[in-house]
Parts: C-alpha cells; structure tokens; sequence
C-alpha cells in the first residue's frame, strides 16, 4: 500500500499531460519522466525502497485511505489520525494543482529552524521526506530531538503550501510563525536532490544538546534593534572606546564574500570548531558585550548558548533571523558585499558591494566555484579571465594534482588536504591588544 500511495504521490495530472490523452507522461520522479507503469515501478523500486520503508512505518499506525484530505483536516496522513497526538502527518490536497505549477522553476529557496522538544524524531522525518516528496521540493532539512532544521527550494506554489502545513504542524504550535521563513528568489533547481535526516543536532556544533541547549541563548534582538546596537559600536569603535564585540558565528569562506562592517570573523572552516574557538579565546570575550550574528539565526542559538556558558561574558545579544532577515529591512545598511548560501547558487546579494578578490590575480571576485581539483572540492574564488587560464584550483598544490588525477581511472576520487587546508590552524587565537587597534581603525 505505501508503495501505491509513494507511486500515485508521482502521477502527473491530467491538466498537465497532452490533449488527447496520447502523449507526455503519466508520472514524474527524481526528474525523470515515465510513461509505462512498469517503468516508474521499477524506478521506485530500485532508488526509494528506504522512503517507501519510512512511509510503510507511518501508515501502519494510520487507517488505509486511497483521497488526499486537505491540509489541516486531520492528524494522520492522507487525513487520518496519528496514534502520537504531538506529530501530524497530513499532506496537503494537491489535486486541484496542475504538474507545472509545482514543478515551476520559478520559485523560492526557504530557510527555517524550529526548536521544540520532538519525542519522535524518525515520524517527523519520514513525513518531512513525504511532503517534500509530494510538494516537489528539493533540499536539506535536519531533524531531532531538539527541533528542526531546514532549507527547501520548490515552485511557488510548493513553498507557499510547505509554509501553510508547517504552521498547521501541532508540533510547532505557538513556536514557528510565517515571519521565521527567510525566502530568496531560486527553486528545486538549487539543490542537486532532497536530503532529509534524523540528526543529534539541527546544526552541527559538536556539543551534546543536553549539555548546552538552545533554552540557555541570548537575548534576541530585532533587525532594527541590531542595526541601532552596530551603529553605536562603530561609533565608539572609531575613537577606541567600545567595549563590544561583532562576532559573526558563521566560517571563514561565508565572512570573507561578505560580514558586518567591523565584525570579528573566525577563521575557522566548520561551526563545530567554533566551541574550540571560545575556549582558545575567552580573554578576547572577558567582560565585553557580544553582538552575535549569522545567516538564519540558528548558529547563534547554540553559539550564544555556549558563551554563555563560560560566564566570562557580561552581556550575549544575537541577530534574530540573521543576515536573511536584516537584509531584508536593511539591504544597504551595515552589512556590505554578499550573503553566503549553502545551496548551488552559493550566495545572493542585496548590495553592489565586492569585497573579495580572485584567489589568483586579486581583481575584486565573490562569486565561488568549486575547486576543479577532485581530490578536494573546496570553494574557490576564481575570476573569469583566471579560469580561461586554467586556474580553476583552490590552491597550487591542487593545480598540480588535479594534472594527475585527471589522469586516472573515473571513480578512484580521494578526499585529502590540500595546501589550504594544511595551512589554516584548526582553531585561530586572537591577539586581544591587535584586535582592539583593528577594531579601533
């Protein structure tokens, strides 16, 4: 029966198939097309045994129903009762929509978190994988016992109804409101496929989430709010006078296309370095006021929670809905250059400003690429004229290996560092008295 509904969930309307009833396909999947039923059985078969497993897992504990019910008509999925009251597995009414409307690639990439305590991260996750499924949509969204944590990208149509269920979601009752989607112009097309996961944190920090928890975080402050707290620090930060730090809590390949004017950023390669980094710094933080930001929120939720733990700090204030949200009441304010996106576009911009350079000939460049070299895959600022070279490559030593590899047989692809990584320290520390005078110009 799962594997019935997870087929039908893949058939084409009749609105969007060829007059006649002749031509164009009856169902769609995974970007394919199918017109024989063997044929989509067969795909489903061999690529979504595991969804059709998570899907069989649900309905066991739902009635049996062949009609889609509305969304919000129900706790179960297809409309019928969940045997756990916290978790609705309702899927929204779709009949009505025509196959280009929800496939449209003219349409958005939204960005959410929701921290809530979930009893049942596998349920949550297996209907995740079931809307996103049914609505189109392509992505990554985090799931576990502390919330969840998502970015999908889809039609319209598809994200405003995805907007519609997640607020009907009983789980997120009272939590999650329309404003905590960040949404930027993009679509499905802006991830390779869908990517939904029972994880022990919604954003990767390294630390048990019964240790530091997101109830322990600083006190949120508007756009607005923020944007007044940054101009009083840049004011006093010209004359040598403040006593605050801009921590963006974001790595260093986001801060370095774009940040807030005056902003400690990190050099450090992944947020789970980040608590490493307090620790190796607590003199820089002693006693200051900290304004923490980064792109959605979520980072600074946990972050913020960490400092706070160490007690050295006097006050921890963080950017509610991060940069997104900021640059939305303030796209020329004090953030300058690009926003970073961990989708294929890799990021989107609100302000003219460039303020990186090719990682070769130093021209002002910030649009990334991916290193050429196979072996390692980092991002590259690259412009064209340097491309056209042929300096496609993070770094000299990869330059060097990518000749090599090229060279081998497809397939024997390994992951290894590289001279960038080799040379950037695991956790920079900062030298307080040199970051005061930087500060201070």
């Amino acid at each position: 029966q799962a594997f019935s509904l997870f087929v039908k969930a893949k058939e084409v309307p009749a609105a969007g198939r060829c007059a006649g009833g002749g031509g164009g396909p009856r169902w769609r999947c995974c970007r394919q097309a199918f017109e024989e039923l063997a044929g989509i059985h067969r795909h489903v078969a061999l690529q979504h045994g595991r969804d059709i497993g998570q899907q069989a897992g649900l309905a066991a504990e739902v009635s049996p129903s062949s009609s889609p019910a509305p969304a919000g008509n129900g706790d179960g999925l297809n409309g019928h009762s969940c045997s756990s009251p916290e978790i609705s597995c309702t899927l929204p009414d779709t009949s009505h929509l025509s196959y280009e409307e929800l496939t449209s690639e003219v349409g958005e990439v939204l960005l959410y978190y929701c921290y809530c305590e979930v009893k049942d991260p596998e349920k949550l996750c297996a209907w995740q994988k079931a809307l996103c499924q049914h609505l189109h949509l392509s992505g990554k969204v985090r799931v576990a016992s502390e919330g969840i944590n998502g970015t999908v990208g889809g039609s319209k149509v598809a994200t405003s109804l995805y907007i519609e269920v997640m607020l009907s979601q009983p789980l997120f009752k009272d939590i999650l409101g329309k404003e905590d989607f960040k949404s930027s112009a993009g679509g499905a097309h802006c991830f390779p496929d869908l990517r939904v996961g029972v994880f022990k944190e919604i954003v990767p920090m390294g630390i048990d989430p019964k240790i530091v928890s997101y109830k322990e975080n600083g006190i949120h402050l508007s756009p607005q709010e923020f944007h007044r707290e940054v101009e009083q620090y840049l004011s006093q930060a010209s004359q040598g006078q403040s006593d605050t730090i801009l921590l963006d809590c974001r790595n260093f390949y986001e801060s370095k296309i774009g940040h807030f004017q005056g902003c400690l950023a990190p050099d450090i390669r992944k947020f789970s370095y980040f608590p490493s980094y307090v620790d190796e710094n607590l003199e820089l933080f002693k006693d200051k006021r900290v304004l923490m930001y980064c792109t959605g929120g979520i980072r600074c939720e946990r972050g913020s929670a960490y400092l706070r733990s160490k007690a050295v700090c006097r006050e921890v204030y963080q950017l509610k809905g991060g940069i997104h949200k900021y640059l939305e009441e303030f796209p020329d304010g004090f953030y300058r250059g690009k926003l970073f996106v961990f989708d294929d576009r890799y990021a989107i911009c609100s302000n003219e400003d460039i303020i990186s350079a090719c990682r070769y000939c130093g021209t002002l460049w910030d649009q990334y690429k991916l290193c050429s070299s196979q072996h390692c895959r980092q991002l590259v600022l690259t412009c064209p004229s340097c491309r056209n070279k042929g300096l496609t490559a993070c770094c000299p030593v990869c330059q060097e290996k990518e000749l090599k590899v090229t060279s081998r047989a497809s397939g024997q692809t390994v992951k290894e560092e590289c001279e960038c990584t080799r040379r950037r320290p695991r956790v920079p520390i900062e030298h307080v008295l040199q970051r005061t005078l930087d500060t201070g110009k």
